[in-house]
């Protein structure tokens, strides 16, 4: 099968596709924990102001759960991949937890754990770190009374009022101290969102570390893991080497993710990750190669993923939701390519035209049929 897409230099290029779709295991049983933070799937007809009114279809958004679900995924609600801070309200999150919450309970086995952040309070009217505190304990207050586990998002408002480490200590301390249950905390690059720029207090690396590591030793009863996203796997090993004893990493890394995954012979991170959303069949059966012990079977699955995962989180990093969605409607998933603040706009036709080649090698396109004649509409669109 062969279709012709555009190269960067204006020329038109027959690409023949050469994967494989990738078969998942159903029931599959993996040794790490795996959770994909998944996407939103937008409502197009609904959606009459699209850059300040989301419109979600509801049914479509928890059909994708169960998707992931069924090949052995935890969910990460409500996360940066949903677009929280970027067309995804809090309002509109609030009814997305509630109903995964609801649903989860109603799927043998069906886990997840939900954002808790700040978004509903403008960084611009944070005065005070009560002011984000009480943000905090609002979100937090909303998934805990809906029987859920929270993940504490790193805050734009705190970044911007804090004035130092003592000031993130001061917020952390109140929020774990009185959290109900266990709580995954989130180290979000500036990568992802500049204006975390600096968080924990400081633009040098070993003092942010000695930060957050100084917090969760203070409460280590209370924290599962911590999730950090900064793209940069040395940074990872040297906070996963210093956690305590029964705190966990969920790798965040979406470059390095296969061998922080695997491990280095003493250590090994879990995941919680965003390409796991546009991944989930090759990741369901790398996993479950590695639980069996078949690195090698690991290795061979995940290796041509990266190179995909490295384009739609290439810079500017923090538009990588239009790739995990594009993947999700040229796979079937939904039935248009239209995102919660049109961000389908993020990238140009020629991006969408490298992930739909490293899809195809990475066996990750489960019809081509389907996926060439759904590329050939935006192709079509763009003018190609």
């Amino acid at each position: 099968m062969d279709i012709t897409l555009p190269a960067a230099n204006g020329d038109r290029v027959s690409y023949r596709l050469v994967g494989k779709p990738v078969e998942p295991i159903e029931g599959a049983r993996f040794s790490r924990i795996a959770y994909a933070a998944a996407h939103v799937v937008a409502d197009p007809i609904a959606m009459t102001d699209p850059w300040s009114r989301p419109a979600v279809d509801w049914n479509r958004t928890i059909a994708f759960r169960h998707h992931l679900w069924r090949l052995g995924f935890r969910i990460a609600e409500a996360m940066d991949t949903s677009q929280r801070g970027m067309g995804f309200d809090w309002a509109s999150a609030k009814e997305l937890i509630r109903r995964s919450i609801a649903e989860a309970k109603t799927v043998p086995g069906a886990d997840l754990a939900s954002g808790a952040g700040t978004d509903h309070l403008a960084p611009a009217a944070a005065k005070t770190l009560d002011d984000v505190i009480g943000a905090y304990e609002e979100q937090f207050a909303f998934i805990e009374g809906e029987g859920g586990k929270a993940i504490m998002m790193a805050s734009r408002a705190l970044a911007a009022v804090a004035k130092g480490p003592d000031d993130y200590a001061r917020v952390y301390d109140r929020m774990l101290s009185q959290a109900s249950g266990k709580v995954i905390l989130h180290w979000l690059g500036d990568m992802f969102d500049p204006a975390l720029k600096n968080y924990w207090g400081s633009n040098d690396f070993d003092a942010a570390l000695d930060t957050v590591v100084a917090i969760i030793e203070r409460h280590a009863g209370k924290v599962e893991g911590i999730k950090i996203s900064l793209l940069d796997a040395e940074k990872e090993v040297r906070l996963r080497d210093r956690l305590p004893d029964g705190v966990v990493m969920f790798t965040g890394d979406d470059f390095n993710y296969p061998a922080l995954i695997a491990g280095d012979g003493r250590k090994h991170s879990h995941a919680l990750l965003g390409i796991f959303d546009a991944i989930a069949p090759v990741a369901n059966a790398a996993l479950a190669k590695l639980a069996e012990g078949d690195k090698a079977g690991y290795d061979a699955l995940m290796a041509p993923t990266v190179p995909l995962s490295r384009k739609i989180f290439e810079a500017p990093t923090e538009y990588y939701k239009a790739g995990i969605v594009f993947m999700a409607w040229l796979n079937g998933h939904q039935d248009h390519f239209t995102m919660v603040g049109g961000m389908q706009s993020a990238r140009g036709i020629c991006h969408y035209a490298d992930v739909f080649r490293l899809s195809d090698q990475a066996g990750l396109l489960a019809d081509p049929d389907l996926a060439i004649a759904r590329m050939k509409t935006l192709l079509a669109v763009a003018g190609v």
